[in-house]
């Protein structure tokens, strides 16, 4: 019998999101991400965005059937080890993710449940959040809320890090396969407590508190992850890893435009790894 032959194709990871006119978040923030960790990077835009330092100015969503195109030609092509969701704005285009995922069952499926820009904007609407709560959640392999996204896909407050823990528990009392929840936005103490859980336990993952206000932050997390596991890193090392890397690309980061925000260098991050 012939031995089976090695694929010679590298692992990709597909990013579908939203595109970020101002370089900082969204798809642009993953296609750097990818790059940085030497994973080739793919993507399907969701949604186009005319924004900047300053705030989102427009929403623009293709049709559908483009978002198919786009991704069924990636699966036709790559060899594609994660796929990477972000922004999905309507609940008709997060059916239809869920419809593709569905297609072509990726090995793993990396969730930011994108609700609002860092300058305020809402990026989806509510009917989207009941589709990503019903249909979408079951699918993915991590989700990585932040905490106002974990607090609406909930229904109530986390108030500390204790509710963070007994936050990540419901999600896996959902149908969760495992959740990397974020606690930038706890206002107390000098450090940012990330929880992570699964069904072998829980971890806290500790940095100091940065003072500044960033951008792109929870794109590039989810992005890492995707990207360490393309790599062959099991999905708690990915996320650990991915949060260090989050962590050193914005004390890399810099302001290129007018508004107060810092957008990450994951390229210095990798560097500095």
């Amino acid at each position: 019998m012939t031995p089976a032959r090695k694929d010679p194709r590298p692992v990709s990871a597909l990013t579908i999101a939203g595109a970020d006119s101002g370089g900082g978040a969204g798809i642009q923030a993953d296609l750097k991400t990818f790059a940085a960790h030497h994973v080739h990077g793919l993507s399907a835009i969701a949604a186009l965005t005319a924004q900047n330092t300053e705030g989102v100015r427009a929403v623009h969503v293709p049709p559908g059937e483009f978002l198919r195109a786009q991704v069924d030609a990636c699966f036709g092509d790559f060899r594609i080890g994660a796929v990477k969701l972000g922004m999905l704005a309507t609940a008709d285009v997060v059916r239809g993710v869920v419809d593709l995922l569905e297609t072509h069952r990726p090995s793993f499926v990396v969730l930011d449940p994108v609700m609002v820009a860092t300058t305020g904007a809402r990026l989806l609407a509510d009917d989207a959040v009941r589709a990503l709560r019903m249909r979408l959640l079951p699918l993915a392999s991590v989700v990585t809320p932040n905490l106002p996204e974990a607090e609406a896909l909930l229904g109530h407050a986390i108030a500390d890090v204790a509710a963070m823990r007994e936050a990540t528990k419901e999600f896996l009392d959902k149908g969760v396969h495992a959740v990397l929840l974020k606690g930038g936005h706890l206002a107390e103490g000098d450090e940012v407590v990330d929880v992570y859980a699964d069904n072998h336990g829980t971890r806290e993952i500790v940095h100091p508190r940065l003072p500044r206000k960033a951008h792109g932050t929870g794109c590039t997390l989810a992005a890492a992850i995707a990207a360490n596991l393309c790599r062959g890193r099991s999905l708690p090392s990915a996320c650990v890893a991915a949060s260090d890397f989050v962590h050193r690309a914005l004390v890399a980061g810099y302001k290129p435009g007018r508004g107060d925000v810092v957008v990450l260098d994951p390229f210095a991050a990798m560097q500095s790894s």
